[in-house]
Protein backbone atom coordinates (compact mmCIF):
# COMPACT_ATOMS: atom_id res chain seq x y z
CA UNK A 1 0.00 0.00 0.00
CA UNK A 2 3.05 2.25 0.70
CA UNK A 3 4.58 1.32 -2.96
CA UNK A 4 3.25 3.93 -4.39
CA UNK A 5 5.14 6.83 -2.25
CA UNK A 6 3.08 9.31 -0.42
CA UNK A 7 1.77 12.83 -1.94
CA UNK A 8 1.46 16.08 0.54
CA UNK A 9 -1.28 17.77 -0.80
CA UNK A 10 -1.57 20.38 1.46
CA UNK A 11 2.19 20.98 1.52
CA UNK A 12 1.47 21.31 -2.78
CA UNK A 13 -1.00 23.79 -1.96
CA UNK A 14 0.83 25.51 0.73
CA UNK A 15 3.61 26.23 -1.76
CA UNK A 16 1.99 27.12 -4.56
CA UNK A 17 -0.13 29.51 -2.17
CA UNK A 18 3.31 30.90 -1.30
CA UNK A 19 3.93 31.37 -5.16
CA UNK A 20 0.98 32.84 -6.11
CA UNK A 21 0.32 30.13 -8.35
CA UNK A 22 -2.75 28.02 -8.01
CA UNK A 23 -2.40 24.07 -7.56
CA UNK A 24 -4.18 22.54 -10.91
CA UNK A 25 -5.96 18.97 -10.48
CA UNK A 26 -7.45 16.57 -13.36
CA UNK A 27 -9.61 14.22 -12.41
CA UNK A 28 -10.33 11.51 -14.77
CA UNK A 29 -12.13 8.11 -14.66
CA UNK A 30 -14.95 6.14 -16.03
CA UNK A 31 -18.56 7.24 -15.94
CA UNK A 32 -20.42 6.24 -12.79
CA UNK A 33 -17.57 6.23 -10.35
CA UNK A 34 -18.38 9.35 -8.54
CA UNK A 35 -16.07 11.44 -10.25
CA UNK A 36 -17.64 14.40 -9.88
CA UNK A 37 -19.12 13.86 -5.95
CA UNK A 38 -15.23 13.16 -5.21
CA UNK A 39 -14.70 16.57 -6.91
CA UNK A 40 -17.14 18.30 -5.07
CA UNK A 41 -15.90 16.83 -1.44
CA UNK A 42 -12.30 17.70 -2.25
CA UNK A 43 -13.67 21.18 -2.64
CA UNK A 44 -15.47 21.23 0.28
CA UNK A 45 -12.63 19.82 2.49
CA UNK A 46 -10.43 22.57 0.65
CA UNK A 47 -12.58 25.24 1.88
CA UNK A 48 -13.02 24.08 5.51
CA UNK A 49 -8.93 24.11 5.34
CA UNK A 50 -9.02 28.01 4.50
CA UNK A 51 -8.37 27.53 0.64
CA UNK A 52 -10.22 28.89 -2.41
CA UNK A 53 -11.22 26.83 -5.49
CA UNK A 54 -12.52 26.98 -8.77
CA UNK A 55 -14.51 23.86 -10.52
CA UNK A 56 -13.85 23.56 -14.00
CA UNK A 57 -16.99 21.58 -16.36
CA UNK A 58 -14.23 20.22 -18.57
CA UNK A 59 -16.86 17.24 -19.35
CA UNK A 60 -18.94 19.14 -22.25
CA UNK A 61 -19.45 14.91 -23.57
CA UNK A 62 -22.16 13.67 -21.40
CA UNK A 63 -25.96 14.79 -21.00
CA UNK A 64 -26.45 16.45 -17.89
CA UNK A 65 -22.83 16.70 -16.68
CA UNK A 66 -22.84 20.27 -16.31
CA UNK A 67 -25.80 20.67 -14.61
CA UNK A 68 -24.28 18.40 -11.68
CA UNK A 69 -21.64 20.15 -11.36
CA UNK A 70 -23.35 23.12 -11.01
CA UNK A 71 -25.31 21.80 -8.84
CA UNK A 72 -22.61 21.12 -6.51
CA UNK A 73 -21.05 24.80 -7.01
CA UNK A 74 -23.77 26.59 -6.19
CA UNK A 75 -24.36 24.41 -2.63
CA UNK A 76 -20.99 24.90 -2.03
CA UNK A 77 -20.70 28.35 -3.10
CA UNK A 78 -17.60 27.78 -5.15
CA UNK A 79 -16.86 29.95 -8.78
CA UNK A 80 -17.76 27.27 -11.95
CA UNK A 81 -16.27 28.26 -15.07
CA UNK A 82 -18.05 26.12 -17.70
CA UNK A 83 -19.37 26.75 -21.58
CA UNK A 84 -21.76 24.54 -23.73
CA UNK A 85 -22.18 20.88 -24.64
CA UNK A 86 -19.54 19.72 -27.03
CA UNK A 87 -17.78 22.68 -26.78
CA UNK A 88 -13.67 22.41 -26.18
CA UNK A 89 -13.20 20.85 -23.26
CA UNK A 90 -9.66 21.78 -22.99
CA UNK A 91 -10.72 25.20 -23.58
CA UNK A 92 -12.78 25.28 -20.62
CA UNK A 93 -9.89 23.95 -18.36
CA UNK A 94 -7.77 26.47 -20.01
CA UNK A 95 -10.12 29.39 -18.66
CA UNK A 96 -10.43 27.99 -15.22
CA UNK A 97 -6.88 27.88 -14.88
CA UNK A 98 -6.67 31.78 -16.29
CA UNK A 99 -9.55 32.82 -13.71
CA UNK A 100 -7.41 31.34 -10.51
CA UNK A 101 -4.30 32.92 -11.72
CA UNK A 102 -6.16 36.28 -12.31
CA UNK A 103 -8.14 35.96 -8.98
CA UNK A 104 -5.48 34.69 -7.02
CA UNK A 105 -7.67 31.44 -6.53
CA UNK A 106 -5.60 28.45 -4.56
CA UNK A 107 -7.08 25.27 -6.54
CA UNK A 108 -8.35 24.49 -9.37
CA UNK A 109 -10.53 21.27 -9.85
CA UNK A 110 -10.92 20.20 -13.40
CA UNK A 111 -14.16 17.59 -13.89
CA UNK A 112 -13.51 15.74 -17.56
CA UNK A 113 -15.64 13.20 -19.38
CA UNK A 114 -15.95 10.14 -17.73
CA UNK A 115 -14.36 8.19 -20.80
CA UNK A 116 -14.08 4.44 -21.24
CA UNK A 117 -10.37 3.83 -21.54
CA UNK A 118 -10.55 2.23 -25.13
CA UNK A 119 -12.83 5.69 -26.32
CA UNK A 120 -10.06 6.91 -28.97
CA UNK A 121 -11.53 10.38 -29.66
CA UNK A 122 -12.13 11.02 -25.70
CA UNK A 123 -8.99 9.77 -24.77
CA UNK A 124 -7.05 11.81 -26.93
CA UNK A 125 -9.15 15.28 -25.97
CA UNK A 126 -7.96 14.23 -22.11
CA UNK A 127 -4.55 14.51 -23.33
CA UNK A 128 -5.34 17.99 -24.74
CA UNK A 129 -6.53 18.64 -21.34
CA UNK A 130 -3.52 17.59 -19.70
CA UNK A 131 -1.33 19.62 -22.07
CA UNK A 132 -3.66 22.98 -21.94
CA UNK A 133 -4.30 22.77 -18.54
CA UNK A 134 -0.79 21.49 -17.18
CA UNK A 135 -2.01 19.87 -13.76
CA UNK A 136 0.14 19.66 -11.01
CA UNK A 137 -1.52 16.39 -9.98
CA UNK A 138 -3.33 14.17 -12.50
CA UNK A 139 -5.79 12.01 -10.29
CA UNK A 140 -7.59 8.94 -11.42
CA UNK A 141 -11.30 8.40 -9.42
CA UNK A 142 -11.66 4.52 -9.62
CA UNK A 143 -14.72 2.52 -7.73
CA UNK A 144 -13.46 0.21 -5.01
CA UNK A 145 -16.57 -2.21 -5.79
CA UNK A 146 -15.32 -2.87 -9.48
CA UNK A 147 -12.26 -4.91 -8.71
CA UNK A 148 -10.05 -5.46 -11.22
CA UNK A 149 -11.95 -3.28 -13.75
CA UNK A 150 -10.94 -0.19 -11.79
CA UNK A 151 -7.46 -1.84 -11.51
CA UNK A 152 -7.47 -2.19 -15.49
CA UNK A 153 -8.93 1.53 -15.92
CA UNK A 154 -6.32 2.96 -13.92
CA UNK A 155 -3.53 0.96 -15.71
CA UNK A 156 -5.06 2.58 -19.42
CA UNK A 157 -5.05 6.02 -18.13
CA UNK A 158 -1.64 5.84 -16.58
CA UNK A 159 -0.11 4.48 -20.15
CA UNK A 160 -2.44 7.29 -21.51
CA UNK A 161 -1.47 10.57 -19.04
CA UNK A 162 0.76 9.04 -16.44
CA UNK A 163 -1.02 9.35 -13.44
CA UNK A 164 0.40 11.09 -10.08
CA UNK A 165 -2.29 10.33 -7.17
CA UNK A 166 -5.61 7.69 -7.38
CA UNK A 167 -9.11 8.20 -5.40
CA UNK A 168 -11.30 5.35 -4.69
CA UNK A 169 -14.90 5.61 -3.72
CA UNK A 170 -17.21 3.38 -2.36
CA UNK A 171 -14.63 2.25 0.13
CA UNK A 172 -16.85 2.09 2.86
CA UNK A 173 -18.80 -0.87 1.00
CA UNK A 174 -15.61 -2.73 0.55
CA UNK A 175 -15.37 -5.21 2.72
CA UNK A 176 -12.22 -6.75 1.37
CA UNK A 177 -10.48 -3.79 0.71
CA UNK A 178 -8.27 -5.97 -2.37
CA UNK A 179 -8.74 -3.06 -4.85
CA UNK A 180 -6.77 -0.56 -3.16
CA UNK A 181 -3.70 -3.16 -2.90
CA UNK A 182 -4.35 -3.88 -6.56
CA UNK A 183 -4.30 -0.33 -7.96
CA UNK A 184 -1.67 0.68 -5.81
CA UNK A 185 0.46 -2.40 -7.28
CA UNK A 186 -0.14 -1.77 -10.53
CA UNK A 187 -0.13 1.55 -11.26
CA UNK A 188 2.70 2.42 -8.03
CA UNK A 189 0.81 5.71 -7.26
CA UNK A 190 -0.63 6.58 -3.91
CA UNK A 191 -4.00 6.58 -3.07
CA UNK A 192 -4.70 9.86 -1.61
CA UNK A 193 -7.96 10.14 -0.28
CA UNK A 194 -11.22 6.90 -0.10
CA UNK A 195 -14.90 8.17 -0.36
CA UNK A 196 -16.63 6.13 2.42
CA UNK A 197 -20.14 8.01 1.92
CA UNK A 198 -22.39 10.07 0.15
CA UNK A 199 -21.89 13.40 2.23
CA UNK A 200 -19.64 15.60 1.39
CA UNK A 201 -17.64 15.27 4.82
CA UNK A 202 -17.39 11.68 3.72
CA UNK A 203 -13.70 11.88 1.98
CA UNK A 204 -11.20 10.69 4.27
CA UNK A 205 -7.11 10.64 4.02
CA UNK A 206 -6.10 7.35 3.11
CA UNK A 207 -4.02 6.03 5.93
CA UNK A 208 -2.31 2.63 4.80
CA UNK A 209 -1.98 1.07 8.21
CA UNK A 210 -5.53 1.96 8.90
CA UNK A 211 -6.18 0.07 5.80
CA UNK A 212 -3.84 -2.67 6.16
CA UNK A 213 -5.81 -3.72 9.56
CA UNK A 214 -8.73 -3.53 8.09
CA UNK A 215 -8.18 -5.92 5.41
CA UNK A 216 -6.23 -7.98 7.47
Amino acid sequence: LESGGKIDLFGILEEKKRRREPLVMVFVGVNGTGKTTTIAKLAWLLQKKGYTCVLAAADTFRAGSIEQIEKHAKRLGVKLVKQSYHADAAAVAWDAVEHAKAKFINAVLVDTAGRMQTDRNLLEEMKKIVRVADPDLKVFVGDALTGNDAVEQAEKFNEAIGLDAIILTKVDADVRGGTALSVTYATRKPIIFVGVGQGYDDLEEFDPKWFADRIL
